[in-house]
């Protein structure tokens, strides 16, 4: 646990929050300052930063509460689709740094749906330069 993590007091209950699920390795609250509202954070019991350092268990456990919170969203809300999503560093939006994931329902004919402004590479050969870096980091 890290004492100045907002998430681990919310693991401890030293800070409120409105839970919607809760296991022996995970939680899942509402997000109080939601995207669309049912925002939900799944977050480890145990602090971990970033998802390169969290063990691959740990993410496996996350990911499959990620999908029940999802189903629930449907199911409850009657969400037509949801968008999940996982930061990691302040340049990639991520605010508290404990691992989490942020499982968002959203509507059919709804004014929050997430602008995502695509970028184009310059050509075939530049985004196989990527591609190939990518793909010798994996090996």
């Amino acid at each position: 646990m890290n004492a100045d993590c907002i998430f681990c007091k919310i693991v401890n209950d030293q800070m409120p929050s409105a839970r919607v699920y809760d296991d022996a390795q995970a939680i899942a609250f509402l997000d109080i300052a939601p995207v669309a509202k049912g925002h939900v954070l799944v977050i480890p019991r145990s602090h971990y930063d970033p998802i390169t350092a969290t063990p691959d268990e740990i993410l496996a456990h996350l990911i499959s509460v990620v999908k029940r919170v999802a189903a629930a969203q449907v199911d409850a809300l009657g969400a037509n689709g949801i968008n999940v999503s996982q930061a990691n560093g302040r340049c990639a939006g991520q605010v508290v740094p404990h691992i989490h994931f942020h499982v968002i329902p959203r509507f059919d004919g709804g004014a929050d749906h997430e602008k995502w402004t695509s970028k184009r590479y310059t050509d075939t050969h530049e985004m196989e330069s990527f591609a190939k870096n990518i793909r010798a980091a994996l090996k």
